[in-house]
């Protein structure tokens, strides 16, 4: 057996057991595993960090992969685990590998769980008017700059992946960075910070690192970072580079890091108008908050370019969505859903998976959302956790979901409850994103 057919049989067992196919990342895991090499060689290789695969996405892969194939699966054994279940299964195995031609049961519809970026070919991701063609529009012009800006879970990587598909179809590179994966020590100096970027950046472009040669300390961090990009990336590729920055949210923590970074970031938007090397660059800037800190917002990219601020599906977006389930649900229905959830994509795609499914009717989900017997009882606890390891968060908050109108609270503590998607904003002040939270969370803070 080779990796291939390893791999196939693992994402064949991994999508019959959560409906879903193995992820880009945990292949790269895997076919790594394959070859004998550890965690700190596969960073290496693949630009990620090793504590990033092995603590997050090799923890729950392996757990995955153990409940899938019926055995303690790790990193060491799975290579005998994925051979041993091949032989023990190998006609149930085949025929799930060859689903839609001998077995007609597995072709009925089968929903997709709502489980971080839609995928590129699914049918269960929702155009919104004309977002997506202005974002290609603006993507194929010199030095542009596009800001997604939303809470979470409203869509923003998936929009970004969108973008970034339509730039390769043009040819262009383009290069991916959630500053989620940057390790803590990343972030010590913004020296440290802007060596790690143009480090990364040329690792997935593939071109040889210069950077002890090319950093002068005297010229300081951002010229080095600037000057670098011009000599070792811009004037080594052949075609325009977009550079999506994704969760760009975890810069904010750092003052010292962000001023500089999002000043250099502005000033290389600025250059593309008069030098001409500078045209190939286009930014696609991912956040979710307007908590800047102590940016200068004139020397920031976040008051430049085209901004696109993700909203709530509407009743009719929605009602494409649950035809994409093979729901046929009326008006009232959905209004019904709507009334409680209103219209965010994760909770809205949530209900419609299970409801798809036929675990559950719409009045029980209904019934049951805002209690611990609910579908959204998972998503729900991870806020509990947030807000028992800040306090005054909880306070604000228990002050909008007790309000019997909307209310004002403190300016961090409201860009905090923004951010993560939890209140909307009536001029300045704020009122619970919908029903559910303030259903559970006017239960649950208050005990």
């Amino acid at each position: 057996m080779n990796v291939e057919e390893a791999l196939q049989i693992l994402d064949t067992v991994v999508f019959n057991k959560v409906n879903r196919h193995l992820k880009d990342v945990e292949i790269i895991i895997l076919k790594g595993s394959w070859q004998g090499l550890n965690y700190d060689e596969i960073a290496n290789n693949e630009g990620y960090t090793a504590k990033y695969l092995r603590q997050d996405v090799g923890f729950k892969l392996w757990k995955l992969l153990s409940e899938a194939l019926g055995e303690e699966v790790n990193k060491t054994n799975f290579r005998a685990a994925v051979e041993r279940s091949h032989l023990n299964n190998n006609n149930i195995l085949q025929t799930e590998l060859h689903q839609n031609i001998s077995n007609p049961i597995k072709n009925e519809f089968l929903p997709e769980y709502p489980k971080g970026s839609v995928p590129l070919n699914s049918v269960f991701y929702i155009q919104r008017n004309l977002i997506e063609e202005r974002c290609y529009d603006t993507i194929l012009q010199a030095g542009s700059l596009i800001r997604i800006k939303a809470p979470n879970q409203m869509g923003k990587t998936s929009l970004l992946d969108r973008i970034i598909a339509h730039s390769n179809q043009q040819g262009y590179h383009t290069v991916r960075l959630n500053f989620l994966q940057a390790e803590a020590t990343v972030f010590n100096d913004l020296d440290k910070f802007l060596r790690w970027f143009c480090a990364y950046v040329g690792h997935k472009l593939k071109l040889p690192s210069l950077l002890n040669e090319s950093w002068d300390e005297y010229r300081g961090s951002i010229i080095n970072c600037t000057t670098y990009f011009e000599d070792h990336i811009l004037d080594n590729i052949n075609n325009n580079l977009v550079l999506a920055l994704d969760e760009v949210d975890k810069v904010f923590q750092y003052p010292e890091i962000s001023q500089g970074f999002f000043a250099m970031l502005r000033s290389w938007h600025e250059e593309a108008k008069t030098i001409e090397i500078w045209e190939k660059l286009r930014l696609a800037v991912v956040h979710s908050t307007e908590n800047y800190g102590s940016l200068d917002i004139n020397q920031s990219p976040f008051n430049v370019g085209l901004v696109v601020e993700l909203t709530e599906f509407t009743q009719e977006q929605i009602k494409v969505l649950a035809h994409n389930h093979q729901l046929d649900y009326n008006q009232n229905q959905l209004q019904q859903l709507m009334s409680l959830v209103g219209g965010h994509p994760y909770l809205i795609r949530l209900a419609l998976y299970h409801l798809a499914l036929g675990d559950i009717t719409l009045e029980n989900l209904l019934q049951n959302a805002p209690t611990n017997a609910g579908i959204y009882e998972e998503y729900l606890r991870r806020f509990l956790h947030t807000f028992k390891i800040n306090p005054h968060l909880t306070q604000a908050f228990l002050e909008v979901v007790t309000a019997q109108k909307p209310v004002s609270v403190e300016t961090i503590s409201a860009y905090q409850l923004y951010s993560i998607g939890l209140v909307k904003r009536i001029g300045d002040k704020l009122t619970p994103s919908c029903q559910l939270y303030q259903q559970y969370f006017r239960e649950h803070l208050q005990n």
